[in-house]
């Protein structure tokens, strides 16, 4: 069977899913051991690597690697290993407030997904199950809010370090695609003076060098003013001022949560919608199947399915 026919035979075979955790990843240095959960099909081999960043929400768990199971779950079922770090931003943590790189800790997310890279035979080791089955020539990285920041860093987006001066780049060439949901748009201007002031590396956000093949969502009805004075479209930055290629799909009526996104029935979720994250689901995933494995048709059977009717969750453009 070759791997597009399988690509369209798995959207509507979901397998059963093994999921372990926490999996300790050696991170000399770091402030606490570095610890991940690894959700992967029960079958299959050569498999595809999602690294997927949480957000900095208000929850205690879901902003760790027990949040987002609707996504893991999903990409796990059909075919993807999804391995989710515990940032040092988790309040599962509660680390030092006053840290230097508190409370975001924007540096240390993004040097936790190279950690895990680095670190992929000891991984697979402490979860026997995955022993070689593992593919580390297709690997995607994929974040929500703060881990969509996390995620545009390592696709090649940049920004100067306030404490220092000095331009950041820590883009991961072993990455060859990214998917970001409403994640932060650019710096100067479009934020609050409150996040300037607090969270300056936003200030300098840079997406002209973010080059590597990425997927954009975002929702119409998520204006993030704690955050941007922009409204909805400052989300939709990384896709607009970033080159090509990348993909923009843009849900109606989606708020932050992008339908629930970061947990089931999470009562921060303001747009609770199972429809709508179930789109997200199938969207992703087949972006990331197509991006990984040039010629599979997923990814265009997901756009025709979302844009076809009068009831459309959604629009995508591309360039």
């Amino acid at each position: 069977m070759s791997e597009s026919t399988h690509a369209a035979d798995s959207v509507s075979t979901p397998v059963p899913v093994l999921s372990v955790a926490p999996v300790v990843v050696p991170a000399p240095g770091r402030a606490v051991a570095l610890h991940v959960r690894v959700s992967a099909p029960m079958t299959g081999s050569r498999l595809p690597v999602i690294l997927l960043s949480h957000g900095h929400g208000p929850s205690n768990n879901l902003s760790s690697l027990n949040g987002y199971a609707p996504l893991a779950n999903y990409w796990a079922a059909h075919g993807f290993v999804v391995i989710q770090p515990t940032h040092l931003s988790s309040r599962t943590l509660s680390l030092d407030p006053d840290a230097p790189e508190a409370p975001l800790y924007w540096r240390s997310r993004a040097e936790d997904m190279k950690r895990i890279l680095d670190q992929l035979n000891v991984i697979e080791a402490a979860v026997p199950e995955l022993l070689g089955r593992l593919d580390p020539s297709r690997v995607a990285v994929a974040g929500h809010s703060m881990g969509g920041h996390t995620a545009s860093l390592l696709l090649g987006a940049r920004l100067t370090d306030p404490r220092d001066g000095t331009e950041v780049n820590l883009a991961e060439p072993r990455i060859k695609a990214g998917v970001l949901l409403a994640a932060p748009g650019r710096g100067g201007d479009a934020l609050t003076e409150f996040v300037a002031e607090s969270y300056s590396f936003f200030l300098t956000t840079d997406f002209s060098a973010m080059t590597t093949p990425a997927l954009v969502v975002a929702g119409d009805k998520d204006p993030s003013p704690h955050l941007t004075v922009r409204g909805p479209g400052w989300h939709t930055d990384p896709y607009v001022l970033s080159p090509g290629p990348k993909s923009l799909i843009t849900l109606f009526g989606a708020e932050h949560g992008l339908g629930g996104v970061s947990g089931y029935d999470a009562a921060e979720t303001t747009d609770e919608n199972p429809e709508r994250v179930t789109a997200v689901q199938r969207l992703t995933w087949a972006y990331l199947r197509t991006e990984l494995y040039p010629g599979d048709s997923a990814w265009q059977q997901a756009c025709d399915a979302l844009t076809v009717g009068p009831s459309s969750l959604g629009r995508v453009e591309s360039k």
